[in-house]
């Protein structure tokens, strides 16, 4: 189940975004939840933050942001993470069916993203669910706490 993301759920979504494993791929250097809270307030106003659960237990967390104009029909997947006691189980892919149900019931007809090209587990996962790889962006995000770029795959998914 999938529910937008409200003001009571910062923690949470902190937990996911500043968590070693999941920092890495991710579009938030490192931070205190005071630096965080803007950031985390401008997603739930603007609606894109979305709270994934099963059970009635928060597991992830994704963004849908829609392009506007020329580019009205696409909506961008991001922040895809889940809690790493949930990982392997599974949930990951529902969580993205469940992403892309919402794009499709939202009536855009296209869907993309971008993910490190080192990140095999995500990349197989986005492949499973349909996404093509597109073309490589180089040096596109900039690790600070590492010091390196990581290139990263444009993949998309025509719903």
């Amino acid at each position: 189940m999938n529910r937008l993301a409200a003001a009571t759920d910062l923690e949470f979504i902190y937990r996911l975004y500043m968590d070693p494993e999941n920092n890495r791929w991710l579009l938030y250097d490192p931070m205190s939840v005071e630096l965080f809270q803007p950031i985390f307030e401008e997603l739930v106003k603007r609606g894109h933050l979305y709270v994934y659960a099963e059970e009635g237990v928060d597991v992830g967390m994704f963004k849908l942001q829609p392009m506007r104009h020329r580019n009205r029909h696409i909506v961008y997947l991001g922040g895809v993470a889940l809690d790493n006691g949930m990982k392997g189980k599974g949930m990951g892919g529902r969580m993205v069916g469940e992403a892309i149900s919402i794009a499709r019931m939202q009536g855009f007809s296209r869907m993309e993203l971008t993910v490190a090209t080192e990140n095999e587990r995500a990349i197989r996962l986005y492949e499973r669910y349909g996404f093509e790889r597109e073309g490589v962006l180089k040096k596109y995000s900039y690790l600070e706490t590492e010091g390196i770029y990581l290139d990263e795959w444009v993949m998309g998914l025509i719903l």
